[in-house]
């Protein structure tokens, strides 16, 4: 009689992908979305906050936000906007009449700017620790062996997520969480997953697509395997990331690279 162990949730849609030293899991809303209090932001997301906002707002608005009549940002004064989402949307789609023009920032760069407009008035600039972007993609692809398992736009394996648009799709506190503790941070659908066909053969890998009946990996051989469920002897879900903590071998500068690296990648140039 055949037994499932674990019972796996059913996954409609396919992950496209790789991963390396990191396994990643993408979400596309910012959870910032949802913060409507001081004390709710990351500081990994208000660190990169801060870049975004010295690179693209401090012309206009000055280093303490006020340099536009009727705008305090370090205040917390904004005329248009009480909620994050509502703040989002502001510097998303600016204000017509104004300086203030519309801007294409992706979810993780508006979770990072809200972090830091809402927390400006008592931010420490000294605090961050967000490091060098090419010095992250050189550990990235050296020290850290990320690249060992991880794909980055079509150069690399595909046992792991992708990572050609993880930029865009995590924020700066989830990838630095994901680096730190991978196993804490693993979402279901990345779980590694073990399949024992019916005469004993044991399949390892990660999943791309489930539905009812069937289930389709990629083993830890790249091959794509679809199985029947109703052929396998047992399928289990794992509880621990095949990604080591990236401390394991990086120092904390070194992760704070590579951080800042993962969060240049933002899709196909």
């Amino acid at each position: 009689m055949r037994t499932f162990t674990t019972r796996i949730p059913v996954w409609l849609t396919a992950l496209g992908g790789v991963s390396v030293a990191l396994l990643l899991v993408t979400t596309v809303v910012p959870e910032a979305a949802a913060q409507n209090h001081v004390g709710q932001y990351e500081q990994a997301d208000i660190e990169f906050g801060v870049r975004l906002y010295s690179a693209n707002c401090l012309r206009c608005h000055g280093d303490n936000g006020d340099e536009v009549a009727g705008v305090d940002l370090r205040g917390g004064t904004y005329a248009r906007a009480e909620s994050d989402f509502e703040l989002m949307r502001l510097i998303s789609s600016g204000i017509q009449g104004t300086a203030m023009p519309p801007n294409d920032f992706s979810g993780t760069e508006l979770t990072g700017l809200v972090s830091y407009l809402r927390t400006m008035r008592d931010f420490d600039m000294s605090a961050v620790t967000l490091g060098d972007e090419a010095r992250g993609r050189g550990l990235f692809a050296g020290k850290g062996a990320c690249d060992s398992c991880h794909r980055v736009r079509g150069e690399g394996p595909r046992t792991a997520p992708d990572l050609t648009d993880i930029g865009a799709v995590r924020t700066a506190a989830n990838l630095q969480a994901s680096l730190l503790d991978p196993t804490a941070s693993m979402l279901p659908v990345n779980r590694p997953v073990r399949a024992v066909m019916a005469d004993g053969t044991v399949l390892n890998g990660r999943r791309l697509n489930e539905d009812t009946y069937t289930i389709q990996l990629i083993d830890e051989n790249e091959r794509l395997r679809s199985l029947d469920k109703a052929d396998l002897r047992e399928l289990a879900a794992g509880t621990t990331s095949p990604m080591p903590p990236a401390t394991d071998v990086l120092d904390e500068q070194e992760v704070a690279d590579v951080l800042t690296y993962l969060l240049s990648l933002k899709g196909l140039d």
